[in-house]
């Protein structure tokens, strides 16, 4: 209903603007129609944008609506014994050794029955001062303390199975073998229970691990001695069925945990970025390979396929790849369902199935917490483009077909090596250009309709800077893929609908922040006014502030999500700049990879400053529209800066600013006295003409 309400408001505009169109012609007066083009173009751009998020919201209600998840009782005894490998990488660039952690044991403790951990390291192998050096030393224990703290249970389990097995020849009573295993979960279960008390609680995302790691492992082995409790009235009770229930156990602690970087061999990839670092193990999975000293100081892996050496490190194959980040929490629900998603039959061209990552809860500053809003939001249009056929992949988490990977496979040159690319890197949003090259290829993903992964939201202004510009730089750059993709296939393979959500989400944050800059700086007189331009945005509005409020979010925050999407202005306007500047050079933008550290992350002061000017800029535009009769647009300025001022005392913090911008100022008056500047050669005694 409020899409018809949508549609026929923009339609009823249209007409209006039509009209005044005609009349401006008449007139002659062409600033006048140039004006109502831009402003009316602005309009329907944002009309677009309302119009995306009410169908794919619906698509996602359909889609809760219709889900019906098997039981992970019925999914583990029907997929563990024939359950494929999967190799789960985690690529950390300068992480804190507690994200290391918690995502290690995360992974870790995935309840799947073959399974491989590997922390992709991607700091510099000889880092120059003595924290970074003491942080990768740091780092590079990780999975090995957390493979440590896995051994005490996975000992007990595996002395409980040997014993069980000798008893099953003597022919003991299978009742009171029952017994005995139920004696071994209990032990299990208690162990959790006791990790998650341990679990300090320093913050939200502690006890967020403690719940999702622990307490929920904890709850589905509870699950499951209930149905093996209940088994004890029958009298006869397949030896085989406790075997399996003891493998079971034992898999959950039996997994490898390794530690890889690849900017320790001269052969791989160097590139700056973590699609590089993903694409460098990606590279080695099924070969035997050899650590061979080199000329250029760093060693090489040489490829030893056929041969068989004890001095070879064979690095398995997997048929799926699950890619996480450093800063990410799953389900211990998450491989299985999503494995099983992949080997239902019809499914067999799904490249890509993941759960979009949803914010880490109860966040303790309003900045983190609206950011999370956001997130959250967002949560909803992913699961409405699957509905539309329409997915992209969302890189925090995903598991990934290999035989996916090696279709869209491309080599490089770099420094004179030939490197296999799997997942490109030309923008700094892999995960996006990848799904355009998967689904060009044939090849389908699929959003898990569960919120199964979490991840961390930037705590501060200068975290989110670093985040969201580079979520606004490159979506531009892949348009053409996307247009080319559309143009190759038939109608019946690529509707409407598809296109349509796909080219909004490569041209949205583009086309969203020109357009608001747009509407402050264009001045709009009262003819520009139509009634029927808040009818079509209240819908929008409505909906959001409602789904806000079901995702646990206050009521006063769709006001603040309005604020933090004003502050984002420059930084996503920074974004697309550096986007129209690859296209211009060819060069690629560097890959800013968003800090986790302790304390506050410093912005740059052309960011604050920029904020700043734009909150001036909007006051004074509200007075001078006042001045001037244009009410309607003094009122809209006024509101931006209300927004903003709220944005910039609240989010980015007045303190903060000052610090930042003092910051900035004294590292331009550095650059500028260790310039030689243009002028500096004059009346210094020049060549005596």
């Amino acid at each position: 209903m409020l899409i018809s309400v949508t549609v026929i408001a923009s339609l009823l505009f249209a007409r209006d603007m039509l009209a005044l169109g005609s009349a401006y012609s008449a007139d002659g007066t062409g600033w006048n129609v140039v004006r109502l083009l831009l402003f009316a173009g602005v309009v329907l751009v944002l009309v677009y944008g309302n119009l995306v998020y009410q169908v794919t919201r619906l698509g996602y209600f359909l889609r809760q609506r219709r889900h019906r998840p098997p039981p992970f009782e019925h999914l583990a005894a029907c997929r563990w014994e024939q359950a494929p490998p999967v190799v789960i990488l985690v690529p950390s660039y300068k992480e804190d050794l507690r994200t290391i952690r918690q995502t290690l044991m995360s992974a870790a403790l995935q309840h799947y029955p073959d399974r491989r951990v590997v922390l992709l390291l991607d700091d510099p192998p000889h880092p120059t001062n003595q924290k970074d050096a003491e942080q990768l030393v740091a780092a590079r224990q990780v999975p090995t303390q957390v493979a440590a703290l896995l051994q005490e249970p996975a000992s007990r389990v595996e002395q409980a199975r040997r014993t069980f097995s000798a008893r099953a020849q003597e022919g003991q009573v299978p009742r009171q073998e029952l017994l005995r295993l139920l004696d071994v979960y209990a032990d299990v279960i208690a162990w959790f229970e006791h990790q998650a008390a341990e679990t300090p609680q320093s913050d939200h995302t502690d006890v967020m691990f403690g719940r999702l790691v622990f307490n929920a492992h904890a709850d589905l082995l509870r699950t499951t001695a209930r149905r093996l409790a209940e088994a004890i009235a029958e009298h006869e009770i397949p030896a085989e069925l406790l075997q399996r229930e003891y493998r079971r156990l034992a898999d959950i602690f039996r997994v490898e945990l390794s530690c890889f970087e690849r900017k320790r061999y001269r052969n791989l990839s160097q590139e700056p970025n973590k699609a590089a670092n993903l694409n460098g193990y990606i590279s080695l999975l099924g070969k035997r390979v050899r650590k061979v000293a080199s000329s250029g100081g760093f060693p090489i892996l040489t490829n030893r396929s056929g041969a068989d050496d004890n001095r070879d490190q064979v690095i398995p194959d997997a048929p799926y790849v699950l890619t996480l980040d450093a800063d990410s929490l799953l389900s211990p629900e998450y491989v299985l369902r999503l494995v099983d998603v992949m080997e239902s039959p019809g499914n067999e061209r799904i490249a890509v199935v993941q759960s979009p990552y949803t914010a880490i809860p109860n966040a303790p500053s309003a900045m983190e917490r609206i950011a999370g809003a956001t997130t959250d939001m967002q949560y909803i249009v992913h699961q409405g483009f699957t509905w539309c056929k329409a997915t992209y992949w969302v890189g925090a988490n995903a598991i990934l077909r290999k035989s996916a990977l090696d279709d869209i496979r491309t080599e490089e040159s770099e420094r004179g090596l030939v490197v296999p690319v799997f997942i490109q890197d030309r923008t700094v949003i892999e995960d996006t250009e990848s799904t355009v090259d998967l689904i060009a290829r044939g090849w389908r993903l699929h959003n898990y309709p569960e919120r199964l992964a979490y991840s961390a939201t930037p705590p501060d202004f200068g975290a989110l800077l670093v985040q969201r510009s580079r979520w606004a730089n490159g979506g531009l750059l892949i348009v053409h893929k996307l247009l080319r993709y559309v143009r190759a296939k038939p109608f019946r393979l690529v509707t409407p609908l598809e296109t349509l959500m796909r080219l909004h989400y490569l041209v949205s944050i583009a086309a969203g922040s020109v357009g608001l800059i747009v509407l402050l700086f264009l001045p709009l007189d009262e003819d520009l006014g139509s009634v029927w331009i808040p009818v079509t945005a209240a819908p929008y509005f409505l909906l959001y502030w409602r789904d806000l409020l079901r995702a646990g979010y206050r009521k006063g925050d769709v006001f603040r999500v309005y604020a933090f999407n004003m502050m984002l202005l420059p930084i996503n306007l920074a974004g697309v700049v550096k986007s129209l500047q690859q296209a211009w050079t060819g060069r690629k933008s560097s890959f800013g990879r968003t800090p986790k550290v302790a304390g506050r992350t410093a912005a740059p002061g052309w960011a604050v400053a920029a904020e700043w000017l734009l909150l001036a800029y909007c006051l004074f535009a509200a007075v001078s529209d006042a001045f001037a009769g244009r009410w309607l647009h003094a009122l809209f300025s006024l509101g931006t800066a209300v927004a903003l001022g709220y944005a910039v005392t609240v989010f980015l913090g007045i303190g903060a600013s000052r610090e930042d911008l003092a910051s900035g100022w004294n590292g331009f008056l550095s650059r500028c006295r260790g310039a030689r500047l243009p002028w500096a050669s004059f009346g210094n005694g020049g060549s005596g003409d």
